[in-house]
């Protein structure tokens, strides 16, 4: 069980890695975005939306990896007191209760909407937009399926089997 534990979270800092060299694409295309609608007077839905997509994927495909980097928000009111036998039940206790069945219920209630849009290779609905929406909606179920593994593995690590 640990051995699965490792190679999921070599599984998520691979995608925390890939993820984080999208920010700079994001940064200079929203500053080209800027610079052509208020120097140039010119604008592009397109190069707006890939704005849009970049942003969606650091933010849902980054989400295992900052699971498993443990800096995710959280209320540390109590947390930060806990022993670490404490923490280790409520990481545990919390990934089989809240964490794990809501990615379940994502991926579950997603998973036709984001189907019909691929089978319908659904585009943007903007004059001049990206042809590609069903990749934008594709995030939500790639989102929860890498939250889940991670679930799996901060299950396995809080519990006798990760010892």
């Amino acid at each position: 069980m640990k051995k699965l534990s490792e190679k999921i979270d070599i599984f998520n800092d691979k995608i925390g890695i890939l993820t984080s060299y999208l920010a700079l694409p994001l940064i200079l295309i929203t500053f080209a975005v800027a610079f052509m609608r208020y120097i140039l007077d010119f604008g592009s839905i397109a190069i707006q939306e890939i704005t849009i997509y970049l942003h969606a994927l650091i933010f849902t495909i980054g989400a295992s990896y900052t699971l498993k980097d443990n800096m995710h928000v959280r209320i540390d009111i109590f947390y930060n007191k806990f022993s670490n036998r404490k923490k280790n039940l409520v990481n545990f206790y919390g990934a089989i209760f809240f964490l794990m069945p809501t990615c379940i219920l994502i991926f579950y209630t997603s998973f036709n909407y984001v189907l019909s849009s691929i089978l319908l290779l659904e585009s943007s609905k903007e004059a001049g937009g990206l042809p590609i929406l069903y990749i934008l909606k594709t995030y939500i179920l790639l989102m929860s399926l890498a939250l889940f593994l991670q679930g799996l593995s901060e299950l396995i690590k809080n519990s006798r089997w990760g010892k």
